[in-house]
């Protein structure tokens, strides 16, 4: 795959509410298929869907198997073929561990955010990066009302945030993902 050292995740824990407290989101079917396939679509390396609570990774686990094991997997075929770079996992350590394990690299962290920090990147450098495939990253997708600042503060690069037309900047993650993949991977520049 020609972006293999790159991987993408929803981050369901930490996450903020609108009060800024921390809290664990809730994982939607939604997300499953609407990341895997334009992860699958850039040809990323996988993705990571990161979520803690039991009774949630077992709703996730059961997804799994029925479109890379079960009856979705001969129903849908081209689904399947998404759903095989899905990986569930309890925290980013967790999937940034099992990211070195795959690729002998510990993968440098990409935060998004709606709001612009000191150290924003832009979708072109950002870009210019990935091609060089001198490093492995994980791009981490905020659910709720974004990641806690501390979290984001602390990843190696933060993309610049996407902006519409107007003030209004409330994406769902599956649009910013696509939106972001995009941006990142599109031959269409």
């Amino acid at each position: 795959m020609k972006n293999s050292h790159v991987f993408v995740s929803v981050v369901h824990y930490p996450a903020v509410n609108k009060d800024k407290k921390w809290v664990v989101t809730s994982f939607t079917t939604l997300d499953f298929h609407d990341i895997a396939r334009p992860a699958r679509t850039y040809e990323l390396g996988g993705y990571y869907i990161v979520q803690p609570l039991e009774a949630q990774q077992f709703v996730i686990s059961e997804q799994i198997k029925y479109w890379t094991e079960g009856f979705g997997a001969t129903f849908n075929p081209r689904r399947a073929e998404a759903a095989k770079l899905v990986r569930l996992v309890s925290s980013i350590t967790e999937a940034m561990e099992k990211i070195k394990e795959e690729t002998g690299k510990l993968p440098k962290l990409i935060a998004t955010s709606a709001k612009k920090y000191p150290q924003t990147i832009s979708y072109k450098d950002m870009a210019e990066k990935i091609r060089k495939k001198d490093d492995v990253y994980l791009i981490l997708m905020g659910t709720g009302w974004g990641m806690p600042e501390e979290l984001v503060s602390s990843c190696d690069y933060i993309l610049e945030p996407i902006l519409g037309a107007g003030d209004y900047n409330h994406l769902s993650v599956r649009n910013a993902t696509a939106i972001i993949l995009d941006r990142l991977f599109s031959p269409n520049r």
